[in-house]
Order: C-alpha cells, then structure tokens, then sequence
C-alpha cells in the first residue's frame, strides 16, 4: 500500500510540475502577438469598439488615500489585445464569430437604443448603461458576448504584469533567497 501511495505523490508533484509553467507566466502587451492586418480576428473599428468596452468594464480610477495614484484600466493595459488574442487562438469558432456579431451589431443597436447615439460617441455613464442593458437582454446572443468579454476582460486585466506586481503583489516563488547571509 505505501508504494501506491508513493507512486500517486510522485505522480502528483511531476504533474504540478508540469503545469507550473502555465502558472507562473504572465502577460504584457509585449508578448501578445497578432497574426499579420489582413488575417486577425477583427477589424480595426472593431478593436476600438472592443478596447471602450473594456475600458467600460475596468475604468481607470484614482485613489482616495494618500498617496492619490491613478490605476489604469483596462484599455491602458490593453486587455482589449488580451481579449482579442483569446478568442482567436484559444475558442472555437463559434466564440469569434460570438464576438464579431456581438461587436458589429449588437453593442450599437444597444446604444441607439439606449441613448441615440452609437456606443463609442457616449459618455462613460452612458456606455454603462448600455452594457447593463446588454446584461439583462432576452436576446441569448447579447447575454452570451457580454459575459464572454466580461470574464475575458477580468481575466486579463487580473493576470497582466502590472496588476500582479503592483496591486497583489505576486511572487512567484514565496521568500528570498540571500546567497551572502550566513546561515
């Protein structure tokens, strides 16, 4: 019984091992690489609707505490990118095609709806109340992109560099090591 035990420990920890990796990689801007203009995911218009959405989602805010800093938000971080690069290389089709429609048409039908004007012309209160329409929508369509850029957005916001090293405070590996302390 204590070689099974042994065996499943030791089968354990190479695969932690192995997913370490995954981990303990983080994301920039830098490292999220597109296919060439003409073969990504989204058109250009359709990364500026994204990149508001996002930043509807995540604004920037300042702090009321001392010392007043301003956190970034989402677009500065360009979780849009994130997003984008996502649903492209990691969700099947019918995600991208989800995220097209929901962009091309359902976030500015929304918006005329909603305040008269298409999205990107509202102000932040404004876009905020189309995406709550967009939430409490009968339309599954409208629902189902919501919710996918929603936790995207999250996602990469969270998991960027500057989130992780600057507001929790990550470590990958816990402690330090002081090669010249003696022991």
């Amino acid at each position: 019984m204590q070689r099974r035990n042994a065996l499943k420990t030791v089968a354990a920890t190479l695969g932690g091992l192995l997913i370490l990796p995954a981990w303990a990689d983080r994301w920039t801007p830098q490292t999220v690489q597109f296919a060439p203009a003409g073969k990504r995911l989204l058109s250009a218009t359709e990364v500026d609707l994204l990149a508001e959405i996002t930043e509807t989602i995540i604004p920037a805010t300042k702090t009321a505490n001392p010392p007043k800093t301003e956190i970034p938000g989402a677009r500065a971080l360009r979780v849009h990118q994130f997003v984008e690069k996502m649903v492209a290389d990691c969700y099947d089709k019918a995600a991208g095609e989800l995220l097209r429609k929901g962009l091309n048409s359902g976030v500015d039908e929304m918006a005329q709806t909603v305040t008269g004007k298409p999205f990107l012309e509202g102000d932040a209160a404004q876009r905020l109340d189309v995406l709550k329409q967009l939430s409490t929508s009968t339309d599954a369509t409208q629902k189902n992109f919501l919710a996918l850029v929603k936790s995207l957005t999250i996602r990469g916001y969270m998991s960027s560099e500057y989130v992780m090293t600057n507001i929790t405070h990550y470590e990958m590996a816990p402690a330090r090591y002081n090669g010249c302390a003696k022991v």
